[in-house]
């Protein structure tokens, strides 16, 4: 009877479902790199020095340091000279009387004023304060010299216009170039010379020794 069960009833096989591919899994995500921290520029690097260690001095400091003392108290003891009769100067009534000879009217009056400018300009030179002012001060002096001295030639033998056309030069190039660190202009701002520096000592001694030529 099984047997005739079996056959009677339909054999039906259980459906066939296709299997679901399974998702792959998604990669995870990699986690973003770290940027390496940015390495401190030359220029950065240099500007921390500059911050934190003062600049040595250099070769170019000292020899400014030398023409300034050498140059400055010469020219200021030909500034005592006049004014004072020092260092075997004749003094300022000699001196007004020899401006008074060259055309410079009152004499005394433009022989101080030159023993004044050689003084004052002299030793701001050789300390290095103020010294596009100081250079100044130099170069009007030395123009008015130059003038005098001109009709003589270049040579001092012959009495031409060499040693002021030195001075007023050396005033020139140093209100140019800057009195350096060894000097008391390195606590100020314009302490490094410059175009404008060289510009405002020609200037101002040139319209200095152009008023001295026009009143005397």
């Amino acid at each position: 009877m099984k047997l005739l069960e079996r056959h009677r009833t339909p054999h039906h096989p259980p459906p066939v479902t296709a299997a679901r591919p399974a998702t792959p899994a998604r990669p995870p995500t990699p986690a973003p790199a770290a940027f390496p921290a940015r390495p401190a520029t030359p220029a950065a690097t240099l500007g921390a020095r500059r911050v934190s260690r003062p600049a040595a001095v250099s070769a170019a400091d000292l020899g400014l340091l030398l023409l300034r003392l050498t140059f400055g108290l010469l020219l200021a003891g030909h500034g005592a000279q006049k004014l004072f009769g020092l260092f075997g100067g004749e003094g300022l009534s000699a001196t007004g009387r020899g401006f008074a000879q060259l055309g410079y009217h009152p004499g005394t009056f433009f022989a101080g004023m030159a023993g004044a400018g050689e003084l004052l300009g002299g030793l701001g030179l050789a300390a290095g304060l103020l010294t596009p002012l100081a250079a100044a001060a130099v170069i009007g002096v030395m123009i008015n010299a130059m003038i005098v001295t001109v009709p003589h030639g270049l040579w001092e033998t012959s009495g031409g216009m060499e040693y002021p056309l030195c001075i007023a030069v050396v005033a020139t190039a140093v209100a140019a170039i800057g009195a350096g660190r060894l000097a008391l202009d390195r606590f100020f701002r314009r302490r490094d010379g410059g175009l404008p520096e060289m510009a405002f000592a020609v200037g101002l001694g040139g319209l200095g020794a152009a008023i001295v030529l026009a009143v005397s």
